[in-house]
């Protein structure tokens, strides 16, 4: 145990040896209308370093917040905030630190914040602790054990059939054999008159003048002496 603690202690010195005084904001101070992540971009923080806050006691204060109260500007209880006007925070710890002013709307309004970046010793971070298991609850059910999927079976082909021979087919009905070839009909018998249906009468025989059929007897002469 007393080894651990003499290998954190001289990890942590070289640091400690060479830590820096950073008057926040230059000749500008701790105050409204300035640019602190501009001031502070160019700087490398180390553990041991000192930030000291100027400003005129009683305009400002100082109140060292997380990155959610920094980014929306919440402000702390006024129990804990810095007003000297002369505050000086050492970095005893490496990673994000954030810093506002807590006076009227100095952080909203004004931009009167600061965020740095303290380096971790030898220039790395340690890996984070990996999150615990859940514990079991008195009520939860084991699940069943997975079955491992089975391969899906090979593709098969469709069958197809070998077709059979070809044989002639058999008439389903009679056979009937093929009519007989074409011959020419014979001619028609010439032309004979047609016999009439009705009893026939021939036409009248030409006129000739009738004959008397008795002869004539001249007719007495009225004169006897004639």
């Amino acid at each position: 145990m007393a080894y651990s603690m003499l290998a954190i202690v001289a990890m942590f010195l070289p640091a400690m040896a060479v830590a820096t005084e950073y008057i926040v904001g230059d000749d500008k101070g701790w105050s409204t209308n300035f640019d602190y992540q501009a001031w502070a971009t160019d700087k490398v923080f180390h553990l041991g370093d000192k930030l000291v806050f100027r400003y005129p006691k009683g305009y400002h204060n100082v109140f060292k917040v997380n990155g959610t109260a920094f980014k929306n500007c919440d402000i702390p209880s006024e129990n804990i905030a810095l007003t000297s006007g002369n505050d000086t925070i050492v970095v005893k710890t490496p990673g994000r630190k954030w810093y506002i002013c807590g006076v009227a709307d100095h952080c909203s309004g004004y931009g009167q914040k600061l965020a740095i970046f303290v380096q971790y010793p030898n220039g790395w971070a340690p890996a984070p602790a990996p999150a615990p298991a859940p514990a079991p609850s008195a009520h939860s059910v084991p699940a069943p054990p997975v079955k491992p999927w089975p391969p899906a079976p090979a593709p098969i082909e469709p069958w197809v059939p070998v077709p059979a021979p070809w044989t002639p087919r058999s008439p389903t009905e009679p056979w009937a054999p093929a009519s007989a070839p074409w011959t020419p009909t014979e001619p028609p018998a010439p032309w004979a008159p047609r016999s009439p249906t009705e009893p026939w009468a021939p036409a009248p025989a030409p006129w000739t003048p009738a004959t008397p059929a008795q002869p004539w007897a001249p007719i007495p002469s009225p004169y006897p002496y004639i």
